[in-house]
């Protein structure tokens, strides 16, 4: 019998689910839909076809249960099947197919855990049908805020109406958080969603931590004013101090390690060709790996807003509306995944942040956390044109068999040596 080409059918897979969407241009697949439906029908023939037993829970989200042990804790693994608007065929999705075909390959060997594997196919990571995301970690974590069932997409049906026209029941929601002390911990294996991985000319990273977003709301005010006729050295251009800001930001990200930030939109007002702008409302987003990083970054690009604003003249409006905190993966889950790789790979293990967030920073609330990424072509995510190679997808197959090799022995000891590492909290 020929060896299985784990890669290829890892692409087989995802090439069957990426039929599951909406017409268009990649994929379109919005949760508690008919698309929806279609990718949960192939996911539980993939999961079945592993010796699983598959559930959908009142989230929507497809679990299948590879069991262990009687009263044994479980290890949880898996991401997110929805995707954007004419997105692309391995966001959130692959990381669901990867850890079945680990798991599968495993059964193929007659290897035993010596505790449960549940993979989980969660309904609503994105956020784009209706205004909330990370549903379905947000609901096992008990962090859910029933009063989302009441947002409306753009069609007017609001949250609770789509997932009981789905066939599931919203009200059982507070009744599915789970025990932390039944927990080991979780995995997620997802695409770089960046060009790191691929310049590195590396298939797999360990992610060290999520980085903590905070996002800044900014309105600049001068005086609009004809621009034939009022003199440069008089003029009080809103947008030239928005520019100057926009370079103070560029300035403070690239010289601070591993910061990020971004003016992603401003609107400009009167906005005409032959006015001077008399205002600008931008908004300014920062992302780090650590908090005190990404904080002290906020403090400092609010007073070069405040020194621009009066030394040109104009007015401030400056606040932030919105911050998330770091998510740290545990050292204990970074240590193992890194030895996975280093098993099989003579590159070893590349340590990297996440800029992105994902479900993995949800279920941080639960339980120690973990992340692997896989290279992608040209960086490119969240597009038509979104790819993973066959032989990226084989070598995060291949680390996430390895990573639960590690604890393959049935019996108390192994067990107990899975608890300890998985919430380990040494740095």
């Amino acid at each position: 019998m020929p060896e299985t080409d784990w890669g290829a059918l890892a692409r087989h897979w995802l090439d069957r689910l990426a039929a599951c969407s909406e017409l268009g241009p990649g994929v379109t697949r919005l949760p508690f839909t008919p698309e929806h439906r279609a990718a949960l029908a192939v996911l539980t023939e993939l999961m079945e076809q592993a010796g699983l037993a598959v559930r959908l829970d009142d989230a929507g989200t497809l679990i299948g249960r590879l069991a262990g042990p009687v009263g044994a804790p479980a290890l949880l693994m898996g991401s997110h099947q929805d995707s954007v608007r004419e997105g692309g065929a391995y966001d959130g999705i692959m990381g669901v197919v990867l850890p079945v075909l680990a798991l599968t390959k495993l059964r193929q060997e007659s290897v035993t855990l010596p505790f449960t594997v549940e993979i989980m196919a969660f309904a609503d990571e994105e956020g784009v049908r209706f205004p909330t995301a990370l549903m379905g970690p947000r609901v096992l974590t008990g962090t859910f805020d029933m009063a989302a069932l009441n947002m409306r997409d753009r069609d007017g049906i609001t949250l609770r109406r789509a997932m009981e026209d789905f066939g599931l029941n919203p009200d059982t929601l507070p009744g599915l958080k789970l025990d932390p002390a039944q927990v080991l911990g979780w995995v997620e294996i997802h695409l770089e969603q960046g060009p790191v991985l691929e310049a590195a000319t590396q298939d797999i990273g360990i992610v060290t931590s999520i980085c903590g977003i905070e996002r800044h709301m900014v309105t600049l005010t001068g005086q609009a004013a004809h621009a034939g006729t009022m003199p440069m050295q008089l003029r009080c251009d809103a947008l030239a101090g928005a520019a100057e800001l926009t370079l103070a930001v560029e300035t403070l990200a690239r010289k601070t390690k591993s910061l990020l930030a971004t003016v992603g939109a401003l609107q400009v007002r009167p906005g005409v060709v032959n006015a001077i702008p008399g205002e600008v409302a931008m908004t300014l987003e920062i992302r780090a790996p650590d908090d005190t990083t990404r904080e002290e970054a906020g403090a400092a690009l609010t007073q070069a807003a405040r020194d621009i604003a009066r030394r040109r003249g104009l007015g401030l409006d400056i606040s932030r509306s919105y911050a998330q905190p770091a998510t740290p993966c545990s050292p204990g889950l970074i240590e193992r995944l890194s030895q996975a790789v280093e098993t099989g790979n003579r590159k070893g293990a590349r340590l990297m942040a996440s800029g992105a967030t994902h479900d993995t920073s949800a279920m941080a609330s639960l339980c120690p956390v973990g992340m692997v990424f896989t290279a992608c072509r040209d960086g490119v995510s969240h597009h038509p044109d979104e790819h993973v190679v066959d032989g990226a997808m084989l070598s995060g197959i291949l680390t996430l068999e390895r990573f639960l090799r590690q604890f393959q022995q049935a019996d108390p000891a192994a067990l107990e040596s899975a608890n300890q590492s998985l919430h380990s909290r040494k740095p």
